[in-house]
């Protein structure tokens, strides 16, 4: 299963998982003043990095929206970067968060778990039920993964995931943890975890044990660190009896040369942002 190689990769890495949301307004003057189309530089920035970052992290995720903004070129840079990334042997994440049903999620299953678009594992909204995963099922066990949204790292998340479903006021992103663990039972792997992993947010570290104690085999992707606000000491607890999921950050990371250089040693500032968030998480494991 991905999650057994997934898995490996941070116990040789880091848990850090590298978020490539990259803008044109990242990209260093010395890529930027090349002849190059846009998304040709971002391709170039992304590529620097990922060669100057991948012993580091377990894992990178790309979010698709910062390539469909700039179209046909920014999508080419969306499949270069994805293909470059497996070219190194890394996992690579993508953050497509599809949501929906039946043969248009087996479309979506087709388009991002193979041709152009491949990538190990991506993100899924299954607010609308089972029906929103089982698409991706046959592709689970040819080494693809999902992550599926259980409580999200943004303020207006407590909406609706919060509200009490049941008469002991058990709240939605429970249900949703439960469910979750259930469809990933028949895809767990040699480590334990399964293939359907879950999405959540580390700015509701007060609420990792009872999505810990609800889904125990299932893989976490962690937003909300850095920019938006989480640490290394507030997941300390929840990886107390072994790492259990990636962490990523995005802009905390691949803008850590702004305001410092504009030459290719960008990449520098960005190694260095990865080592210290490393050794931000690591201290309190």
């Amino acid at each position: 299963m991905i999650t057994d190689i997934l898995l490996d990769e941070v116990k040789r890495k880091s848990c850090v998982c590298l978020g490539l949301d990259t803008r044109p307004g990242y990209i260093p003057s010395f890529i930027g003043d090349q002849d190059l189309s846009t998304g040709e530089k971002i391709f170039e920035f992304n590529r620097r990095i990922v060669d100057a970052t991948c012993d580091l992290v377990g894992c990178y995720k790309v979010q698709i929206a910062c390539y469909e903004a700039l179209g046909l070129d920014g999508m080419k840079a969306y499949a270069d970067t994805l293909k470059y990334i497996r070219s190194k042997g890394s996992i690579v994440i993508a953050d497509v968060k599809r949501g929906d049903i039946s043969s248009t999620a087996e479309q979506y299953a087709l388009g991002h778990f193979t041709g152009d678009f491949e990538a190990d594992m991506i993100t899924v909204n299954a607010y609308m039920g089972e029906d929103a995963v089982s698409p991706y099922y046959p592709f689970l066990e040819k080494n693809k993964g999902l992550f599926v949204l259980v409580k999200t790292s943004n303020k207006s998340g407590v909406d609706f995931q919060d509200l009490g479903m049941t008469e002991d006021g058990e709240p939605l992103y429970v249900k949703m943890a439960r469910k979750v663990a259930e469809w990933g039972r028949p895809f767990t792997g040699q480590s334990g975890f399964s293939a359907i992993g879950a999405v959540t947010g580390l700015t509701y570290p007060g609420e990792f044990e009872t999505i810990k104690e609800v889904m125990p085999h299932t893989f976490l992707l962690i937003p909300g660190y850095g920019a938006q606000g989480g640490t290394g000491r507030d997941i300390a607890s929840f990886f107390r009896d072994g790492v259990c999921g990636v962490v990523n950050s995005s802009r905390g990371l691949i803008t850590a040369h702004k305001g410092k250089t504009d030459g290719e040693d960008y990449t520098d500032y960005v190694r260095q942002a990865v080592l210290d968030m490393k050794q931000d998480i690591e201290q309190w494991l």
